[in-house]
């Protein structure tokens, strides 16, 4: 049996059931209380995507260790100079490898979820700063009943060896915004550790462009590293069923990070501030009560019923 079967095995069949949900965004595991848990539907498929530049050194260290049981791994590259593509493909001859049409590692993420077809896609960093040994915990969170897995450095089993203080600083206060406007209680806004099924790319609505219109040098809105900010954001404007999943961060293996904590803050400060809209902490506060139920198949979102505040 494969690491994700083991995620997925069924200790007793329940039934689907609509389920309550709590006045706020995030779930967390102490309290989450899914549907049909344990069902007896055959187990999802599972997409991994990785966004890569110049990381030929440090792949080797995530291809080697992802589980068993996966549907598919797209790697999309991002016109690396180094040998990426060799290495990725000696290490996993199966693995899928895509380009990216713009700039950037949101670009490259975008490029990535529209080639998946797995149920569930999950984000993975292909610096080694991200485990692949922890992708059946955000799994069985999607399993369980959440719409959106979200990784998390700062909750109990959690924890970084990699992250300054600067940016801790940095992420904690951007954090407190978010909640605030949205009324979630997210505990880490900047990590890209996460996964979701597929119907969320509706949802966070990245637009990867045309291959035949193709500018590496180009960079849109959302390209950027401030992606995770702009998927967490539409994700609580949208009211979704977020359980969070402790998280270990570490160091990269090799090389140095392209993140810069003041221009990069500054482009997420810049995200939540246009992505707020009028009213979206209220509405996300009272549809949040809604009752919510499980969607039909893995890939498919839970829905609001048709109640009337």
């Amino acid at each position: 049996m494969s690491q994700i079967e083991r995620a997925f095995a069924d200790d007793e069949p329940q039934p689907d059931a609509t389920f309550e949900a709590p006045s706020f965004s995030v779930i967390r595991r102490a309290d989450f209380k899914g549907p049909g848990a344990r069902s007896g539907r055959p187990g999802p498929t599972v997409s991994v995507v990785i966004p890569a530049k110049n990381e030929a050194k440090n792949l080797p260290h995530v291809l080697d260790n992802l589980p068993d049981g996966l549907h598919e791994v797209i790697l999309v590259d991002g016109n690396s100079t180094d040998e990426t593509v060799d290495v990725a493909y000696s290490h996993m001859p199966d693995i899928i490898v895509i380009g990216q049409n713009r700039k950037g590692k949101g670009n490259a993420l975008t490029c990535g979820f529209a080639r998946a077809t797995g149920d569930f896609i999950v984000m993975l960093d292909a610096d080694g700063s991200t485990d692949p040994a922890e992708i059946p915990r955000f799994i069985d969170a999607l399993r369980q009943g959440a719409d959106f897995a979200k990784g998390s450095r700062f909750m109990p089993g959690a924890g970084s060896s990699d992250i300054s203080r600067l940016r801790q600083y940095g992420n904690f206060m951007l954090n407190k915004i978010v909640n605030l406007l949205y009324g979630t209680r997210y505990t880490d806004l900047c990590y890209g550790y996460n996964a979701f099924r597929r119907d969320c790319l509706d949802i966070i609505g990245l637009d990867p462009g045309s291959p035949d219109d193709s500018d590496s040098s180009l960079m849109l809105w959302g390209d950027g590293f401030e992606v995770e900010t702009l998927i967490n954001v539409r994700v609580a404007k949208a009211r979704l069923r977020v359980f969070e999943v402790p998280s270990f961060e570490r160091n990269r293996v090799f090389g140095a990070s392209n993140l810069n904590a003041f221009s990069d803050g500054l482009r997420v400060l810049r995200t939540i501030h246009i992505e707020r809209s009028r009213g979206a902490r209220k509405a996300t506060l009272r549809n949040a009560a809604f009752p919510r139920r499980p969607g039909t198949t893995w890939s498919r979102l839970s829905t609001v019923d048709d109640v009337t505040p």
